[in-house]
């Protein structure tokens, strides 16, 4: 972008001036509107969730028997919800900000398999892959026990056709992972933030890794390439899949379901607020639709983005979406949140699910590495830095009397409130990468 074209798009948005600072910056939306209104937009429905949630329960038996973690949940990707209590009272204390109602934490940190998020879709998309080549093969039916993948026959079978998919980490490690063990031929293009240790794992299980200097945009160009040139190879499309988008959706319903087990009510007067990590938006993307399916306008989701990465951000705010990268008004792109490294955002998510988010924050890396800190002194729980990108948000929410007067949340709906961080990352990070982040905190 020629600094002329900066100027105007900064005279139409001032906020974009604060990003350009690499500010820490809160967007509240002005144009969110009921999940009625915003649905159209979405061109996603409730059935086309439950076909999601329909085809993991199919595989839980084969998820059982090839990933023994997964037997505590009966084959099921699941985290748990538990309450942070400690971490509340220090966080009031570190910004002397109250926060009121309750808070609460996703663990997807400590999912199954892959240790993140990205074991909601990058596996869900490589399952939605496999069932499908099996049933047009004729060797497998949906009434099938789907152990019967676990076998040299089903191994050889997958492995005539390969996978491919460009990644920061974690959604390569649950792809990788997933399709190895499937049989697949795969190949996951890594970009410059990726860690060492996340594409040690990935080559241990016998995928190709492919390492580039560039960032998230050029990895994932150069897998699209690769896979255009091999008509047995699928390329997992992080940027536009709804297949992805629709692995992370079922978390709404599993969600609402945790909620009833621990007697949380979500209605009007106890509004629940849930703060999502964004990279380029297909996990907190899908997760947000699923949580409005679920729990309808009383749930308000808001995500956050580093301040050296706010695609999101910049293409919603602009409503220019992925026609516009953070490079293009100068941001670097680098972060110590590997999982967020995205200059570019989905076009696909921005312009699905821009009516049905409440807003947008941005933090920087050593307030990602502070929370962090905080978090394992607090409640002796361990995220990488992506994964406490969240974690400021109650704090935002509280503090800003704008936000309220927008949905008109009175003292009252507030003091009910309870509130869900969205811990994306996290479990499987090795101690001494681990000692490192704790170092920095």
């Amino acid at each position: 972008m020629q600094s002329e074209q900066i100027q105007q798009l900064v005279a139409a948005y001032p906020i974009v001036k604060d990003l350009i600072e690499l500010k820490e910056t809160v967007w509240f939306n002005p144009n969110f509107t009921t999940l009625d209104e915003g649905l159209p937009y979405v061109g996603l429905n409730q059935s086309d969730i439950d076909d999601a949630r329909d085809r993991l329960a199919r595989f839980a038996p084969y998820l059982m028997a090839v990933f023994p973690e997964t037997l505590a949940t009966k084959g099921i990707i699941e985290s748990e919800l538990i309450d942070i209590l400690n971490m509340q009272q220090h966080l009031e204390a570190h910004f002397n900000q109250k926060i009121a109602g309750k808070l609460w934490l996703k663990k997807d940190s400590h999912l199954p398999i892959s240790g993140s998020i990205k074991a909601r879709g990058g596996i869900y998309e490589v399952l939605y892959r496999a069932e499908q080549l099996a049933i047009q093969a004729e060797l497998l039916s949906v009434q099938d026990d789907y152990t019967k993948l676990n076998s040299p026959e089903f191994r050889g079978f997958f492995g005539q056709y390969s996978i491919a998919v460009g990644s920061t980490g974690n959604l390569g490690l649950s792809i990788g992972i997933m399709s190895a063990k499937l049989g697949f031929d795969v190949t996951v293009h890594m970009s410059a933030d990726a860690r060492q240790w996340k594409k040690d794992k990935l080559r241990s299980h016998g995928v190709n890794v492919i390492e580039y200097d560039q960032d998230y945009g050029v990895a994932v160009e150069q897998g699209r390439k690769a896979a255009s040139e091999n008509p047995n190879c699928f390329f997992i499309d992080d940027e536009n899949s709804r297949t992805l988008f629709l692995g992370y959706s079922v978390a709404g319903e599993r969600i609402k379901q945790q909620l009833k087990q621990k007697e949380i009510v979500v209605d009007q007067d106890h509004p629940l607020f849930v703060y999502l990590p964004c990279g380029v938006g297909g996990g907190p993307g899908g997760v947000a639709f699923g949580l409005k399916m679920a729990l309808g306008d009383h749930v308000h989701c808001i995500f956050a983005e580093p301040t050296h990465s706010p695609c999101m951000l910049l293409g919603v705010s602009t409503g220019l979406h992925d026609e516009i990268s953070v490079q293009d008004i100068g941001i670097d792109n680098i972060t110590a949140a590997d999982g967020l490294a995205v200059g570019r955002a989905s076009g696909f998510v921005g312009r699905a699910m821009q009516r049905l988010l409440d807003g947008f924050y941005t933090l920087d890396d050593q307030s990602m590495y502070r929370l962090l800190g905080m978090l394992n002194q607090s409640e002796n729980l361990k995220l990488e830095p992506s994964a406490l990108a969240g974690m400021l948000g109650p704090i935002l929410v509280n503090r800003n009397q704008r936000y309220a007067a927008l949905h008109q949340f009175t003292e009252q709906q507030l003091q009910n409130a309870n509130h869900i961080v969205w811990a994306t990352g996290g479990g499987m990070v090795p101690k001494q990468e681990m000692e490192n982040y704790l170092a920095k905190a």
